[in-house]
């Protein structure tokens, strides 16, 4: 009996630590080759500092979404058509396909949207090659959805963006390094960094890749666990999606996958075409 309640614990010792990874976006130590920050700050400051982020009035981001699995939410993911969902790859590689249900219509986490089922999963054929690199995937779902005032595609970027553009980020993410989620949508506007001032930002760390945004406004903004895959939108496009930082909001980039880098590849994903 004793033996059988040991395994059943380590059971479920394993399945917490690993809904803890799932649930986090990518995280990096501060490396030792920075020396210094972008922001101001000290190593206490960057222990539980809350991100500057606050509740999302009603209506707002209609393509956000809400990647859910038997934890509860874990990404966040962006509605780009009727049966596509844009997030980051590290959210579903792992995962069975009936792990993986996506909420639409809803900004509080305890009052239930509509939920729909993946049949696909279409994770970036050079994802982590190298580490970090081409960190994003499409879903699709079973069957298309219903539209409605709080239930929106948003477009895909056309142009670049310049240096300093606003950029509305959108989550459910943690407000400091492990601590609880929100219930309620959370949104900050942040900043985007040009690539060659992001790459000096981290003293040209060879993870920031040509498919990446940076962005960053001041020290405690930005992204943190939970908000991964996680819609950026400016002038009313989706320009990023959360890939993976220095948590949380200590004084450094964040960085974001980009659609308009990835654009030929889920045009090809959506019209069936599954080339590299």
């Amino acid at each position: 009996m004793v033996i059988v309640e040991g395994i059943a614990f380590a059971v479920l010792l394993i399945l917490a630590q690993e809904s803890l990874v799932t649930r986090a976006k990518r995280i990096k130590p501060i490396p030792d080759y920075l020396p210094g920050k972008v922001g101001e700050i000290t190593a206490e400051d960057g222990l539980g500092r809350v991100v500057g982020g606050i509740t999302a009035e009603e209506g707002l981001a209609p393509y956000q979404v809400s990647l859910q699995n038997f934890w509860g939410h874990y990404c966040g993911g962006a509605i780009i058509a009727e049966q596509w969902i844009l997030t980051a790859a590290h959210c579903v590689v792992t995962k069975d396909l009936e792990d993986i249900l996506v909420m639409t219509g809803t900004q509080n986490l305890e009052v239930p949207g509509i939920t729909y089922h993946v049949d696909k999963v279409h994770v970036h054929c050079n994802y982590n090659k190298p580490d970090m690199h081409n960190d994003i995937a499409l879903l699709h779902l079973n069957e298309s959805i219903v539209w409605n005032e709080r239930t929106q595609p948003i477009s895909l970027p056309t142009r670049p963006m310049k240096d300093g553009a606003d950029v509305l980020l959108t989550g459910w993410g943690r407000e400091e390094v492990w601590g609880e989620p929100p219930d309620l949508l959370k949104k900050i506007n942040l900043k985007y960094m040009e690539h060659g001032r992001c790459k000096a930002a981290l003293n040209n760390d060879p993870d920031v890749d040509v498919g990446h945004i940076c962005t960053y406004t001041n020290v405690g903004e930005g992204s943190c666990h939970g908000d991964s895959g996680g819609p950026l939108v400016s002038g009313g496009y989706l320009v990023g999606l959360v890939n993976w930082g220095i948590p949380c909001a200590v004084g450094y980039p964040d960085m974001h996958a980009s659609p308009l880098y990835y654009k030929n590849w889920i045009r090809m994903i959506m019209s069936g075409n599954r080339q590299c």
